[in-house]
C-alpha cells in the first residue's frame, strides 16, 4: 500500500516526464496573443478556435504552465513533502515508552501537540488535486 509521500512523488514524477518531453520553455504569447511560442520561437499551441478574451486568457494560461515553471513547481512541492516528514513520539519511560504517536516533524517541531497526526494537513492538501487518481485514498482527504 502506497503512503502519501510516495503517492505525491509518483504524481510529481509523471508531471516532470510530461514537462521534460514538451517544447522548451519558457513559453510566451506571440505578438497577436493567439499563439504560444516556445523559447526557440516555434508555436506550441494555437488558440485559433477561440475568440477574443477567451483566446487571450487560454494562451496566457498555457504560457503560465510552461515546462520551466512546471518543473520549478514540482521541485518546490518535493521540498514541502521532505519538510513535512514523519516523526515518532514516545510517550515516556517504562511501559509507556512503547506507546508512540506519528506526527509531522514540521507541523509539530516541539512535540507539544500529539493530536497533530501524520500525514499532516499540508501533505493532504498537496494531494487533493489528485483526488480523481485511482491510487488516491479517501483517508488522505483533509
Amino acid at each position: 500500500m502506497t503512503d502519501l509521500p510516495t503517492f505525491l512523488g509518483d504524481r510529481f514524477d509523471e508531471a516532470a516526464v510530461t514537462a521534460l518531453g514538451a517544447s522548451p520553455g519558457p513559453w510566451q504569447p506571440n505578438a497577436e496573443g493567439d499563439e504560444v511560442l516556445a523559447v526557440d520561437g516555434i508555436a506550441v499551441a494555437d488558440g485559433f478556435a477561440l475568440s477574443g478574451r477567451q483566446l487571450r486568457a487560454t494562451v496566457s494560461h498555457i504560457v503560465g504552465h510552461d515546462p520551466t515553471r512546471v518543473l520549478a513547481d514540482i521541485e518546490a512541492k518535493r521540498q514541502l513533502v521532505k519538510l513535512h516528514g514523519r516523526a515518532t513520539l514516545c510517550a515516556g519511560g517504562g511501559a509507556r515508552y512503547f506507546e508512540t504517536t506519528i506526527v509531522c516533524c514540521s507541523c509539530e517541531p516541539n512535540h507539544q501537540f500529539p493530536e497533530l497526526s501524520w500525514p499532516c494537513t499540508t501533505l493532504r492538501l498537496l494531494a487533493l488535486p489528485y483526488a480523481d487518481h485511482p491510487d488516491y485514498r479517501e483517508e488522505w482527504r483533509p
